[in-house]
C-alpha cells in the first residue's frame, strides 16, 4: 500500500484502485487486464466467461436468502484514455499509474489517473469480494475498448447476460442519476499529400499552442475550451489571406483521441523570403484572439513561434491552403441545446485530430446527439467539409442514443435508496457524452438502466481527479443499493 491511499476508507476499493493503477490499459490494450480479472474471478471460485470480442463477465451468487431476487448487472469498462505532459516519460505500455494525493482528490503524476473508469471497477471487485455484502445474484460486466468507440458494447454477447436490469458506474457527477445519453459517430478522412520541392530562398517557422485546458467532448464541450487546432488554424489561414505568400506545410499534428478536445497544436510550414512581418502580425493577432476569448475559459493557453531551418520538401502551397480551409470551415463545438433539459447540448462536433504521418494527411472527427437525425446531418455537413480538400472520406463507430425513461421503476428505487442514505433526491438527467447503456439497451429488450459515480474531475486530461470522499459515499450507496434490490 502506498502513501498515497494509506488511511483511505473504504480500503479495499483503495486497495484495488491502486492494484489495477499497476496494469497497463489503454485502449486495445487490454489482454493483461482481462488476465487480472479472471484471475480475480478465479481466485474466489466465481463463475466467468469471456465473449468473442474480449469483454468479461463475472457472476456471483445472491447473499444467503436472496437466491429469488431478480439478478442485477453491475457495468464499466476495463480501458482508459492515455494522455501526459509534454515532459512525461511514462509509457502507457508498461508502467504503472503512480497515484498523487492533494487533499481530498487523487490524481496521477502528470499523466491521466484512469478513475474513468478504474474507480468503478475497484468498486465492483471490492463488492464482489465483500462475504457479507447483502445481494441478489450479481452480473459484473467489464467492456473492452469504450474511449474508442464503445467497441465492447457494441459487439457484447448479450446472451451471456441474464439481468434486465444495469448499474453503470461511469458518471463523473456525485448525487446525478442518468437516465439517458447522447449517440454519436466518427467522421474520419485521409489524403495523400502532395510533396514538392522548397525553393531555396523560403523561410519556414514553427508554430505551437500549448496549455490548453482539453478534456472530453462530451461532457465539457459546453465550457467553450478552446480547440487548439482551430486556434492554430487561424493563425495558418489570417497567412494564406495575404497576397502571394504560398505557404507550405511540412509537418502539422494536433489532438490525441476522437473523444478529446485538442488541448495541443503545431505547423511548421515555410514561406517566401520576406515576409517576416506578416508572420508576426499573424501570431500576435492570434495571441490578442486567445487572451481576450479563452481569458477565464483557458487561461493556461499560450501560443509560441520559432524560427527553423528549411526542409527539402513540404505539402504543395494549394494543397496546403486547402488543408487549412477544410479545417476552418470544419464545425466544432456544441450545435444546439435540448428543449427538455436545461443546459444540456443536444448535439455537437469535435474536431479531434490533425495529422501528417506517411505521406496523408489524416484527420479525425466525432459527432454527439441525442436526436439521431441531428447527429447524422452533423455527420454529414462534417464529411462534406473534410471532401472540399479532396480527403477520402468514412463514417465508423456509429452508436445509438438512450433515450430516457422518466417513469422508470428501477430509476425510482435508485432515487428512492439514495434519498433514504443521503437526506437528498439526487438529479435525475440525461448527459450529452456517450455512455454503454444505450447500445447494450438496444441490444437487450426490456433493459432498465441507470448511470452514477463519484465525483471525477479533467477526464481525459492529465488534469484528472478523483474525489476521495465521493468515492466513500458512493461505494456506501452501491452496497445499499443492492441490498434494497433485495
Amino acid at each position: 500500500m502506498s502513501d498515497a491511499i494509506k488511511g483511505l476508507q473504504p480500503e479495499p476499493v483503495w486497495e484495488y484502485f491502486e492494484e489495477l493503477s499497476q496494469i497497463p490499459r489503454e485502449s486495445g490494450n487490454e489482454k493483461a487486464f482481462r488476465k487480472y480479472l479472471i484471475g480475480f474471478a478465479e481466485k474466489r471460485g466465481l463463475f466467468w466467461v469471456e465473449d468473442s470480442i474480449g469483454n468479461v463477465i463475472i457472476k456471483k451468487p445472491a447473499s444467503s436468502g436472496n437466491e429469488k431476487i431478480l439478478p442485477t448487472i453491475i457495468q464499466s469498462h476495463m480501458d482508459m484514455v492515455c494522455v501526459k505532459t509534454a515532459e512525461s516519460p511514462h509509457d502507457f505500455t508498461k508502467d504503472p499509474i503512480k497515484l498523487v494525493r492533494k487533499g481530498d482528490w487523487m490524481y496521477a503524476d502528470n499523466t491521466t489517473l484512469g478513475a474513468d473508469n478504474g474507480i468503478a471497477i475497484a468498486m465492483t471487485l471490492s463488492l464482489l469480494s465483500d462475504s457479507e455484502a447483502v445481494h441478489g445474484p450479481i452480473e459484473a460486466l467489464f467492456t473492452i475498448s469504450e474511449e474508442t468507440g464503445l467497441e465492447g458494447a457494441l459487439n457484447l454477447d448479450i446472451s451471456l447476460l441474464d439481468s434486465r436490469r444495469l448499474i453503470n458506474i461511469d458518471s463523473e457527477e456525485e448525487g446525478e442519476f442518468i437516465i439517458g445519453c447522447a449517440g454519436g459517430s466518427e467522421i474520419v478522412g485521409t489524403l495523400h499529400a502532395d510533396y514538392q520541392d522548397v525553393p531555396r530562398n523560403n523561410e519556414s517557422w514553427k508554430v505551437s499552442l500549448s496549455g490548453f485546458l482539453g478534456g472530453h467532448s462530451g461532457s465539457e464541450i459546453h465550457t467553450g475550451r478552446g480547440n487548439a487546432i482551430k486556434y492554430g488554424v487561424r493563425f495558418l489561414r489570417d497567412l494564406i489571406t495575404v497576397p502571394n505568400i504560398s505557404l507550405m506545410i511540412s509537418e502539422i499534428s494536433g489532438g490525441t483521441k476522437r473523444n478529446v478536445i485538442p488541448s495541443t497544436f503545431s505547423c511548421t510550414f515555410t514561406i517566401h523570403n520576406g515576409n517576416s512581418d506578416s508572420v508576426e502580425a499573424a501570431v500576435l493577432k492570434l495571441r490578442e484572439a486567445i487572451a481576450s476569448e479563452l481569458a477565464k475559459r483557458d487561461p493556461g493557453a499560450g501560443v509560441e513561434l520559432v524560427k527553423v531551418g528549411n526542409p527539402q520538401t513540404a505539402v504543395s502551397s494549394e494543397q496546403s491552403a486547402a488543408v487549412i480551409n477544410t479545417i476552418y470551415i470544419t464545425p466544432h463545438g456544441p450545435e444546439s441545446w435540448s428543449v427538455d433539459i436545461e443546459g444540456l447540448v443536444e448535439t455537437s462536433n469535435n474536431f479531434a485530430v490533425i495529422a501528417l504521418n506517411e505521406g496523408k494527411f489524416f484527420f479525425d472527427t466525432s459527432q454527439r446527439s441525442s436526436i439521431m437525425s441531428a447527429r447524422d446531418e452533423m455527420a454529414e455537413r462534417t464529411r462534406a467539409a473534410l471532401e472540399t480538400c479532396g480527403a477520402v472520406v468514412e463514417k465508423i463507430n456509429t452508436y445509438p442514443s438512450w433515450t430516457p425513461n422518466t417513469s422508470s421503476p428501477f430509476a425510482e428505487i435508485c432515487a428512492n435508496s439514495y434519498m433514504e442514505l443521503t437526506g437528498t433526491r439526487p438529479k435525475v438527467t440525461a448527459i450529452h457524452a456517450g455512455l454503454e447503456c444505450g447500445v447494450i439497451n438496444s441490444k437487450a429488450k426490456g433493459m432498465d438502466s441507470i448511470s452514477f459515480g463519484p465525483d471525477i474531475r479533467g477526464a481525459h486530461s492529465v488534469e484528472e481527479r478523483l474525489n476521495i470522499g465521493s468515492t466513500e459515499r458512493i461505494y456506501t450507496f452501491l452496497k445499499k443499493l443492492t441490498a434494497d434490490l433485495c
